[in-house]
């Protein structure tokens, strides 16, 4: 399955469940999947098991040279973003030069689009590596995923590429003090002939565990939306996300649910 792949450098913008309108950036090969995770819910598909040659990322110049091109038409047609945001075909602080992009990025914006946040959608695998964590630093939206509370879960939902240690990620998770968003995806299903459920009573009470730990300013709680590689993949019902963000609450985090 090859999944939903961007074919542009700058797309959109488009609707957003919570972003408003987001013209968005994509730092990947324009007709491959490329990151470092394989979520069996993400609507690019898999993640390419061997790339041939080494993953072809645009430019910085070329980025900036066409976020620009596209924030101007945009005042023509006074249709500003809401956001900025880096997303796209996979992980997008796989690309090398992310933190130039991202000062590239605030100086296009401060000049076409000042009320517009720059935003990252970013699984969080990056994080570790200090050029990547003090660009986020600068961003806006600064919102890093995490789906599962235990690295059982963690690995067969999020799948990683190459190893991940799950405690590392949550140590450099908690390093932004606070600084960051958390999405989370909720499902339920089977992958690798193991049941998959981050639903369930214990495993939200490891995951809500760690969002104390971490601190985010919010935490972005969503089902899925679009198809997805795995196809036993289970969309969880409104007024259960709404009972888990109830708890979020009471362990004094805020919290969104987006549909």
């Amino acid at each position: 399955m090859s999944g939903f792949l961007f074919n542009d450098i700058i797309f959109g913008p488009v609707r957003s469940r919570r972003l408003g309108l987001s013209l968005g950036i994509n730092l990947l090969p324009l007709h491959s999947k490329y990151c470092s995770f394989n979520c069996i819910y993400c609507e690019c598909g898999w993640t390419p098991p061997h790339l041939e040659k080494q993953p072809e990322f645009p430019l910085q110049a070329e980025v900036a040279m066409f976020l620009e091109q596209r924030l101007k038409e945009l005042i023509r047609e006074e249709y500003l973003p809401d956001s900025i945001t880096y997303a796209g075909n996979g992980e997008p602080t796989l690309h090398p030069d992310f933190a130039g992009i991202v000062e590239d990025t605030f100086a296009l914006r401060n000049k076409f689009a000042p009320h517009a946040k720059v935003t990252v959608l970013s699984n969080s695998s990056m994080i570790h590596i200090p050029s990547v964590f003090q660009a986020l630093q600068r961003l806006d939206n600064n919102i890093l995923k995490l789906d599962a509370g235990t690295d059982r879960l963690f690995n067969l939902i999020n799948n990683p590429v190459e190893p991940v240690q799950f405690t590392r990620l949550i140590e450099s998770l908690k390093k932004f003090e606070g600084n960051l968003m958390i999405q989370s995806m909720f499902l339920r299903g089977n992958f690798k002939g193991q049941a998959v459920d981050n639903t369930s009573p214990g495993e939200v009470e490891q995951w809500i565990r760690l969002l104390v730990e971490i601190q985010p300013a919010m935490v972005m709680v969503y089902p899925i939306a679009r198809a997805t590689p795995v196809h036993n993949i289970e969309k969880i019902p409104i007024n259960e996300l709404e009972a888990i963000a109830e708890k979020v609450r009471k362990a004094g985090l805020k919290v969104k649910v987006y549909q």
